[in-house]
């Protein structure tokens, strides 16, 4: 159970911020979180990214 919640917060880490607007932001973590947690860590990487802001 620690590694995936190891892989989760690297997948939210590294995949969250990426894209230009809010829905890719969204769509890139909701595809790291499902990758590495299933459909919960797609709800929360897609969460995540859609929170997320570039700066």
């Amino acid at each position: 159970m620690r590694f995936v919640t190891l892989g989760l917060t690297a997948a939210l880490l590294t995949l969250a911020a990426c894209g230009n607007t809010v829905t890719e932001r969204a769509a890139t973590g909701g595809i790291g979180g499902a990758a590495v947690a299933g459909p919960v860590g797609a709800v929360v990487g897609g969460t995540a990214g859609a929170v997320s802001t570039m700066n």
